[in-house]
């Protein structure tokens, strides 16, 4: 323990010193500056009386949740000429990306008030840098919230958490029903709005690269949640899970048999209200006698009408290979992970 300590000590201070002439990223109502799980549970405690049980930690709600996400597949349309089809990716693997983007979050219980829970949050996200075949911080963010179900709780318990800035986990549009008084129902509207967190803080970072580089950036995920980062060319993002699967019938089929540096032709992604991007499968590694999704990764870039499809999915594509090697193991993501991301992972791990 004492080693991890020593270690996210000394990232804080390489993370500082790394971009000093950086503009800080606004804070966004954190609850504290050092409003860490301990440090919110003390000032709880201390706020809502003795007579409060606090809840001991068992570990994060995400290590406890499961996706209700059911699988699926959806039909896309073609921007690459041909039928959809597998094609060899042309050229050898060559590094490309200079950076790379990754968010974590933690969410806790620190209490139930007549089964009504209130959830501390942590979110946190970086972009790392290699310089010299190392990692290095650009810049990083992490940020507390606390998360309490106000429609649920004593009027005099939710002003005594008012110096905390809580979250309304209760609150729901007009147009939505009204949010079930099952305590398992608050948790997950708390794990979603710190999810939530997450990914704008992830798509702040994602911005802030676009308006000082314009060098390549691997992003984590999707980019099609922020317009300005769906439509800059310099960010490449990539997606490991496969809920949902963007083909169908034969098409399927052929997602599903690529082989290693295959990929697939190049098809328009327009998820609802989010921008539109170009998207295509790549398989990494060698999936025979594997999952089917084994080394599989969905790619998103930025929607060019005046681009070359098919050289620039390869030219990313090869950037793609060539980050599989070295291996993120032990994470058991690493079939699908690049290097840079579990150490972006690691680093965030280090200091939340």
């Amino acid at each position: 323990m004492r080693a991890l300590r020593l270690e996210g000590r000394r990232r804080r201070r390489e993370n500082r010193r790394d971009r000093p002439g950086l503009i800080e990223l606004p804070q966004s109502l954190p609850i504290a500056p050092d409003a860490s799980y301990r440090a919110a549970t003390r000032g709880v405690r201390a706020a809502l009386g003795a007579s409060v049980h606090i809840q001991d930690a068992l570990g994060t709600l995400e290590q406890l949740q499961r996706s209700d996400e059911p699988p699926r597949t959806a039909r896309v349309r073609p921007l690459e000429s041909g039928p959809f089809s597998a094609r060899p990716v042309r050229g050898r693997p060559e590094p490309g990306f200079v950076a790379f983007l990754d968010g974590v979050q933690q969410s806790r219980v620190v209490a139930y008030i007549d089964g009504a829970p209130i959830v501390h949050g942590t979110a946190a996200a970086v972009v790392r840098e290699r310089r010299d075949r190392r990692m290095h911080s650009w810049h990083s963010r992490v940020e507390y919230r606390l998360y309490a179900p106000r429609h649920h709780l004593p009027q005099d318990i939710w002003d005594r958490l008012a110096p905390f800035h809580p979250i309304d986990s209760s609150a729901h549009d007009s147009n939505e029903p009204e949010p079930s008084r099952h305590p398992l129902s608050t948790l997950e509207k708390s794990v979603h709005l710190v999810q939530g967190h997450r990914e704008e803080l992830e798509q702040r970072l994602a911005e802030r690269w676009c308006d000082h580089e314009s060098r390549p950036l691997f992003v984590d995920g999707g980019i099609s949640g922020s317009e300005r980062v769906a439509r800059n060319g310099c960010v490449v993002g990539v997606v490991k899970s496969h809920r949902t699967l963007y083909a169908v019938e034969d098409a399927l089929n052929i997602v599903l048999r690529l082989a290693q540096a295959e990929r697939t032709s190049v098809f328009l992604l327009e998820p609802k209200r989010r921008t539109a991007v170009a998207s295509w499968y790549l398989r990494l590694r060698d999936a025979t006698g594997r999952d089917p999704t084994f080394g599989l990764v969905r790619v998103e870039i930025a929607r060019d009408p005046n681009q070359d499809v098919p050289a620039r999915a390869d030219e990313v594509s090869r950037w793609l290979l060539a980050e599989a090697s070295p291996l993120a193991l032990p994470d058991s993501r690493w079939d699908r992970m690049a290097y840079g991301i579990r150490d972006s992972e690691e680093f965030l791990k280090a200091i939340t």
